[in-house]
């Protein structure tokens, strides 16, 4: 029988790495652990890796490092020539379409988002009203990357089973 797996990181396209990496860690305090810096596709170690990834057809790209309280590593990733989607939330895509952090100020951390030029999705709701005191709320980023902020763990929230 498999055993779980540890959670890493993710990687997030963004328009503007310097702005994506001042909203990351003053709104949610995350670390940096690597200052933005550039990528070539030449022949060291890293432009060869980056190569097999996105094939022979890029110059250059600009990346940082974050990690989270929790020790994730949030990859920023700045491509020249980005597209921004029109609707980056096409949910019945398949592919990721949202990740989550946990907060229990929801209401607070929402509004340090919408503060840092992000948006508010929905409004805050109550997982079990009256039984427990989980909330969970949809948002974006000044860059259009959608996330779920839930003031418990994920554990907590889904321990009792279905709703």
């Amino acid at each position: 029988m498999p055993y779980p797996r540890a959670f890493s990181h993710i990687g997030l396209s963004v328009p503007d790495l310097d702005a994506a990496v001042k909203f990351y860690t003053e709104v949610f305090g995350w670390y940096t652990i690597m200052e933005p810096s550039e990528v070539e596709n030449d022949d060291t170690p890293v432009g060869q890796m980056c190569r097999d990834v996105f094939g022979d057809d890029w110059e250059t790209f600009r990346i940082a490092h974050l990690a989270t309280g929790d020790k994730i590593g949030i990859e920023l990733f700045e491509f020249p020539h980005n597209e921004q989607p029109e609707n980056n939330f096409e949910y019945w895509k398949t592919g990721i379409f949202h990740f989550c952090i946990q907060d229990p100020d929801i209401e607070g951390m929402v509004e340090k988002v919408k503060q840092h030029g992000g948006k508010q999705r929905m409004p805050i709701r109550e997982y079990y009203p009256g039984e427990k005191p989980y909330k969970m709320v949809y948002v974006e980023d000044p860059f259009g990357n959608i996330f779920e902020i839930y003031t418990h763990s994920y554990e907590f929230t889904y321990s009792q089973g279905a709703y």
